[in-house]
């Protein structure tokens, strides 16, 4: 691991959570998403500059790994436009690793922010204690323990960004990852997440879940998130605390479509009717209509015939 020196103090540092830049509405959201995510990622650079602080994105900067129009790299370049350091998400790459052909290099590319993946940033801060920012991105692994090329006292302030399947309280079902002690490692800040939850202590590692910065899945956890960044300031003595900080947005109800509801009293039917009608009546950019009613019917279907009904689905929705 190279640790190169940021170009200057800062204050302290900012964590944008998953923006998923997309030229298209995603979901059932019912607003110009586009320009909507383009506001508030705006809003958080312009926050990071108005109070000193250094930007980071933990990840899923796009929501496609390609094909993004030319309109929506140039309008991310522009607001890149001081130094700010990221790790790529899923949702960044093609093919589980970084490659040409990923819009995400395409920034790094240009110098409009840099890949943390490969290097940590030491960042002086006004408090006078150093901050070591490293970066596992999706797919790589996240070190057990970190070892600092250099001494001093006081030992640097480690902030790790991941972009994982951490197994923390609300996310049991997906996560695969525990946490853990990573002597060396004194806060790890994980996106792909979406929603914000409780920290986890283990060891002198603090593990924290932010949340994105915006609600693109109609769901009972949407509804609950406060789309926000995750600020990290000097706190007592030589030690840093985190904090979230609200992102101006609308109510959930303003942003989302209402769930078509159908009254049938048959619940095989009631799935089904209810599921052409979401069709007939949501007819949404990414197809998130089609994906609900195939999940709640192909159980009907074979394995193999399931399977390949989803890749047809898939295909029709990314190629729109």
């Amino acid at each position: 691991m190279k640790i190169v020196p940021a170009s200057r103090a800062y204050s302290g540092l900012l964590v944008i959570g998953d923006p998923h830049m997309e030229a298209r509405v995603p979901g059932f959201r019912k607003d110009d998403y586009p320009a909507v995510i383009m506001e508030k990622l705006r809003w958080a650079m312009d926050y990071a500059a108005a109070h000193d602080l250094l930007p980071l994105v933990s990840g899923d900067l796009f929501n496609l790994p390609r094909n993004n129009p030319n309109w929506l790299l140039v309008d991310v370049m522009r607001l890149f436009d001081r130094e700010m350091f990221f790790i790529y998400g899923n949702h960044d790459v093609h093919e589980n690793r970084l490659s040409k052909d990923d819009s995400i290099s395409v920034i790094a590319e240009a110098r409009n922010g840099r890949l943390l993946d490969e290097n940590a940033v030491c960042v002086e801060t006004v408090s006078g204690r150093q901050v070591i920012v490293g970066g596992s991105s999706w797919g790589s692994p996240i070190p057990e323990k970190l070892e600092l090329p250099f001494a001093q006292n006081p030992r640097p302030f480690v902030v790790w960004l991941t972009h994982h399947d951490i197994r923390v309280p609300g996310y049991e079902e997906k996560g695969y990852i525990r946490p853990a002690p990573l002597p060396g490692i004194d806060m790890v800040v994980n996106g792909h997440i979406h929603r914000r939850l409780d920290p986890v202590q283990k060891g002198n590692t603090q593990w924290i879940t932010p949340g994105n910065i915006s609600r693109r899945s109609r769901s009972d956890a949407a509804r609950a998130h406060v789309p926000a960044v995750f600020r990290i300031d000097p706190a007592c003595g030589m030690s840093f605390a985190g904090s979230h900080v609200e992102v101006p947005h609308q109510l959930y109800d303003c942003v989302f479509h209402e769930a078509v509801i159908d009254a049938s009293e048959d619940e095989q039917a009631s799935v089904f009717v209810a599921g052409l009608a979401e069709l007939q009546a949501r007819r949404t950019h990414t197809g998130e209509g089609l994906k609900m009613f195939l999940e709640k019917n192909l159980d009907r279907f074979e394995t193999d015939v399931a399977d390949e009904i989803r890749k047809l689905a898939r295909k029709v929705t990314e190629n729109e």
